[in-house]
């Protein structure tokens, strides 16, 4: 590491709110997973699950282009950094509408997860959503970037991606409406009200 100039920084002992958006993740999970918990009990085992399902829906999250082609809107994530590829969960039924008191233990661990998901998942987009006419004449959504596609419908660990292709402008100028590609190939039309930049952008010129 030495030889690529990779230099380690660590926080300071006792000052947690030093690691920035690390410590936010972790004061997040905290926050949600006691709500989700409540006075539910689990074994080691029990626990040792939910904590690496959640793990991978936290570093999951998109940040950033992963590559330039406009076919291919994918994104790096916290997991590129730990694993070298995107985490993924095995697809389990939706549990939302059981009551959780009356689950066996699998399910119920996964009802927790689920739970935990929709919570964190509804909070974290909001955050990505900039009201750009409020703060600049910039538009939201640019030809080419690649943003997330809010989808009550996605299951943990998943982030629907579309890359911006056109944009439709109303008759006062203001763009409302965009097409996206998406992964499938296919184009789609979205309000950009739906739609959330990626946290950390790539520097380019645009005209």
């Amino acid at each position: 590491m030495a030889s690529e100039g990779i230099e380690w920084r660590f926080n300071h002992p006792s000052a947690p709110n030093f690691g920035g958006l690390g410590e936010s993740a972790v004061k997040s999970t905290k926050h949600h997973l006691t709500r989700v918990l409540k006075d539910g009990r689990l074994t080691l085992e029990e626990l040792n699950t939910l904590l690496c399902q959640i793990e991978a829906c936290i570093n999951s999250r998109p940040m950033t282009p992963l590559r330039s082609d406009p076919s291919e809107p994918g994104a790096l994530t916290s997991a590129h950094f730990l694993i070298g590829r995107s985490l993924l969960l095995a697809p389990e039924p939706s549990l939302a509408d059981e009551r959780i008191e009356h689950l066996r233990r699998w399910k119920y661990v996964q009802a927790l997860m689920q739970g935990f998901w929709t919570r964190w998942h509804k909070e974290y987009l909001p955050q990505l959503q900039v009201r750009g006419k409020w703060t600049s004449n910039k538009l939201p959504q640019s030809i080419a970037d690649i943003v997330i596609i809010k989808d009550e419908c996605t299951p943990p660990a998943k982030w629907r991606l579309g890359r911006v292709m056109k944009t439709h402008p109303g008759k006062d100028g203001v763009v409302r409406i965009v097409t996206l590609r998406v992964g499938s190939g296919s184009e789609i039309k979205r309000p950009v009200v739906k739609l959330c930049a990626l946290p950390i952008e790539v520097s380019s010129e645009r005209s």
